[in-house]
């Protein structure tokens, strides 16, 4: 079986925003907000999956994939508390949605109602819904829900202890994803994302006592994880000066890479770089890069093509790669 770990709904119907565009205008004219609904049906679901998502994956041999909400959408930063609570209701409720109409395909992964400055504890009941009710697997946690202004505490601050402390009780993988950018310095899939992750992955070699803290917390870190494979001596060398210790020893235990590295030689140097039991197999299909790449011509966003042609790869490798490492960090997986 072929288990992409990173996927998201960026084919939503247009409902969905404009909900968000009312809410937040509601907010900002100081209007009482109401939770509401998106008004889409089943009928325009379907057709947003099946002429995308679903074909893609079928023509790519794909067969399951943990679908969450549009990361960009997500934006934590807009309106207030209780207007993100809702709008991360509605979205686990159409992830929820999703993966009851399409068992085959889809294993929801949730987002957190997280604003600027307000406690992650706040965010504990939504998530006990998605994981007690709704039968989550995972969930995205934003590390900057200030949208490109990183104004609050890092992913190892006692701020962010609550929220761990029921997700490692829970057993739930997180992915350490960011949304929206509002800061005009930092493109938000170009610069914002691949920025976060290598900043999650330093924070917690700066301090990676939250994993003492909670040991069985499990943080997967997308887009190959930024520019940390890339420089890992640099990573290993800083451990080392700062008294830390071996990487492997230090974060492998905890800390996760996926494949969403759109180019061979990126997909080479992270699978030769990055021990393998840390490595999952992910494409974020369809999401940063939606072209297809002319000298190729074949879709930037199909990753595992260029898996499939890492010829130094044992079958081993690639049943744990596709398959096997995922289930080991998804015990709630099970389909």
């Amino acid at each position: 079986m072929i288990i992409d770990c990173h996927g998201h709904y960026t084919t939503v119907p247009a409902e969905s925003e404009k909900y968000r565009e009312a809410q937040v205008r509601d907010v900002a004219e100081a209007r009482p907000l109401h939770k509401g609904d998106w008004g889409i049906s089943d009928d325009q679901v379907r057709e947003s999956l099946e002429t995308s998502q679903i074909k893609l994956l079928k023509e790519r041999g794909t067969d399951k994939v943990f679908f969450s909400p549009r990361a960009s959408a997500m934006a934590h930063q807009l309106g207030n508390e209780t207007a993100s609570h809702y709008w991360g209701e509605h979205w686990n409720d159409m992830i929820y949605r999703i993966s009851q109409m399409y068992p085959q395909y889809f294993v929801p992964v949730g987002m957190l109602p997280q604003f600027p400055g307000v406690s992650p504890s706040n965010c504990i009941p939504e998530l006990e819904r998605i994981v007690n009710e709704l039968g989550f697997v995972g969930v995205n946690l934003n590390p900057d829900p200030t949208g490109g202004f990183w104004t609050g505490p890092p992913l190892t601050d006692k701020w962010w202890f609550p929220l761990y402390e029921r997700i490692a009780a829970l057993d739930v993988p997180v992915m350490i994803h960011v949304s929206r950018s509002d800061n005009p310095n930092f493109h938000f899939t170009g610069a914002h994302y691949m920025a976060a992750d290598t900043t999650a992955f330093m924070q917690l070699i700066v301090d990676p006592t939250v994993f003492t803290e909670f040991p069985n917390l499990k943080f997967i870190i997308p887009h190959g994880g930024g520019a940390v494979p890339y420089h890992w001596g640099r990573y290993r060398g800083l451990a080392l000066d700062m008294g830390k210790g071996e990487l492997d020893d230090l974060l492998m235990n905890n800390v996760y890479f996926d494949t969403c590295v759109y180019h061979q030689l990126g997909i080479e140097a992270l699978l030769k770089i990055v021990p393998l039991k840390n490595l999952l197999f992910g494409s974020e299909m369809v999401g940063a890069v939606r072209g297809i790449d002319p000298r190729s011509g074949h879709y930037f966003d199909d990753t595992k093509r260029y898996v499939d042609a890492c010829d130094f790869l044992s079958d081993s490798d690639r049943d744990a790669l596709y398959e096997g490492n995922v289930r080991k960090l998804f015990p709630r997986f099970s389909s």
